[in-house]
């Protein structure tokens, strides 16, 4: 589901399910979009990674993922199955990425909270092995 953007450049959803929601975000990430992620998120968004730390709002996380994007270009989301129920949408699949030229990739899930017509909680679980080991060849933590 596209949406429109407001004064300040922040989607706004014109109804949609939840997993319509969710997937719109999804199409938000492949495109490398922070801005469009931006105008699906709360205002006081979540964002839970798969180590368990959170990044709190909106704004934050519009340069968190702006830093990723340039750590891991090419990253994208590729969702085999979908589950909503109710304001919760489960995503299973493969989250893939370049870094330093190598290409990573491993099986993942994402948890999205709706509210309203965006996410208040992105949460990702997720095994990032292969992109840290390929962080760790580079010579970094």
């Amino acid at each position: 589901m596209r949406g429109k953007f407001d004064s300040k450049g922040r989607t706004k959803m014109q109804g949609g399910s939840p997993g319509q929601i969710a997937h719109a975000f999804v199409d938000a990430i492949n495109r490398q979009d922070p801005a469009a992620l931006a105008g699906l998120m709360t205002e006081d968004h979540v964002f839970i990674d798969s180590l368990g730390a959170r990044v709190e709002g909106r704004e934050r996380m519009k340069a968190g993922w702006a830093g990723y994007f340039k750590i891991a270009p090419g990253y994208t989301i590729a969702v085999d199955e979908t589950y909503p129920a109710g304001s919760v949408v489960v995503m299973l699949g493969i989250a893939q990425g370049t870094y330093g030229g190598e290409i990573w990739q491993t099986p993942a899930a994402w948890r999205a909270v709706i509210r309203g017509s965006q996410i208040a909680e992105w949460r990702v679980y997720a095994d990032n092995e292969p992109l840290r080991a390929l962080m760790r060849q580079a010579g970094l933590p």
